[in-house]
């Protein structure tokens, strides 16, 4: 995307300017002693003024001077590094010296962000750097302001650009590409998932095969072995297709809880986005549904080849909500929309044992119908409280409480599984990894 240049064209001095103009005070100053001195200054006062007056001229007098062009991407990948680039171009036949303030949005909250560099005369240079959103949502660049110097660095000129861009900040599509390669290769291991072995035969006959080293023994057909002439001939089977995978998302307080500068809303968002595209990679259809006090979106799933975008469409501009979620409306939802048993992995948290046990009936209805699996995330700074060193009454009550609230995690985790329930306990920065291992880990025994 690219603006053209509007020019406001201020003047500022240097602290070169002023160091010159103080000595020429101090001259006049001490000539009051010193007679003599005054010529002198006069002289150097002379010498500031043709020289700034030179400066000015040859940082004024070139109408374009330097133009700086923004180059973004079509969209930013939320909680990752996003390139920027300014190309500059200097219409100058000498070098100069830059810096450069780029207006960048305001969720980003810095301040003191600028840049430096130096063209030669005519050089056009790009000049990149890196932002890190941690919010979806649209994100607007303001100006370009540069502060530009001659070599007698005496007048500064300063070009304001107007470009204003918006560009919007989508899940986590950098990390999706990542895994949609090696899923295509087979290679998530490379990801952190871990390679299962297959309990049994899938459903889905594909071919017969010939023998090949390595081939399950069991696989034989001895009536194509037969007709082949003695050549072992094998049954072949791949995995079972076109399995309902839904990925559902509490939108709740409870998950507006922050960690490294996202919420944990963002990162089941990340995992949803991620998980989706390998059930589709895996032909299994995809679906989403997003909840909070009411339902927010529902997408049917669907293997299309649209599906991924109308995915990654309605994940963009989710929001937490600050209600209590109302998984009885869920609940309704799942038994009316969802007819075929699917695998529902329901992205949400519980910070404490009776906010599982309200919200266990639910659960466990949906889970007479279709496999449920519960996702939800360790606090990792409590975590640390039990790890640090105990040196006083107020530093063992505080690690008392947090191994209590962690214990009452693990007896989250014994409850939704004495109920038949399947149950990721996860730190958020593991929650993709661990999800997409479980996904895997149930198609390899079939229990989709």
């Amino acid at each position: 995307m690219r603006f053209y240049n509007n020019y406001i064209k201020p003047l500022y001095f240097s602290r070169r300017f002023y160091w010159s103009l103080a000595v020429v005070i101090a001259l006049f100053l001490v000539s009051y002693a010193w007679p003599f001195l005054f010529r002198i200054g006069q002289l150097a006062f002379l010498f500031v003024a043709v020289v700034m007056l030179l400066d000015y001229v040859n940082l004024f007098f070139n109408r374009k001077g330097v133009t700086a062009v923004r180059e973004l991407t079509e969209r930013f990948s939320n909680g990752d590094e996003n390139k920027v680039q300014l190309v500059l171009k200097n219409h100058y036949h000498f070098r100069v010296h830059l810096k450069v303030i780029d207006e960048i949005p305001i969720q980003f909250q810095r301040r003191d962000f600028e840049l430096s560099t130096s063209l030669a005369g005519e050089e056009q240079q790009r000049l990149v750097y890196q932002l890190r959103p941690v919010e979806r949502g649209e994100y607007i660049f303001h100006d370009t302001n540069l502060f530009i110097k001659s070599p007698l660095n005496v007048v500064v000129r300063r070009i304001k650009i107007e470009q204003e861009q918006m560009i919007k900040v989508f899940p986590s599509y950098l990390a999706l590409r990542q895994f949609e390669l090696m899923a295509h290769s087979n290679n998530l291991a490379e990801a952190g998932s871990r390679k299962l072995r297959k309990i049994g035969h899938s459903l889905e006959f594909e071919q017969i095969k010939e023998y090949v080293t390595g081939d399950d023994i069991r696989s034989i057909n001895w009536k194509a072995t037969a007709r082949k002439g003695g050549q072992l001939m094998v049954n072949n089977f791949m995995d079972e297709r076109s399995q309902q995978v839904y990925c559902v998302i509490d939108k709740g307080r409870v998950m507006k809880m922050p960690f490294e500068g996202m919420t944990l809303l963002d990162y089941a968002i990340n995992a949803t986005l991620i998980l989706s595209r390998v059930a589709l990679i895996r032909q299994d259809k995809a679906g989403l549904l997003t909840f909070a006090e009411q339902i927010g979106h529902f997408l049917p799933a669907d293997r299309k080849a649209a599906q991924m975008g109308n995915i990654l469409e309605a994940l963009y501009n989710q929001q937490t909500k600050f209600l209590e979620t109302d998984f009885e409306k869920l609940y309704a939802l799942i038994r009316s929309r969802v007819t075929q048993r699917s695998l529902i992995v329901l992205f949400t948290n519980f910070e404490s044992l009776a906010g599982l046990q309200r919200q266990l009936p639910y659960i466990r209805s949906i889970a007479r119908s279709h496999l449920v699996l519960v996702v939800f995330f360790e606090n990792t700074e409590l975590r640390q409280l039990t790890e640090a060193r105990a040196n006083d009454i107020e530093s063992v009550y505080v690690k008392t409480i947090a191994e209590k609230f962690i214990h009452e995690k693990k007896l989250m985790v014994k409850e939704l599984q004495q109920h038949g329930i399947l149950t990721i306990l996860t730190a958020p920065e593991n929650l993709t990894v661990n999800t997409i291992n479980k996904y895997l880990e149930l198609k390899a025994k079939q229990a989709i």
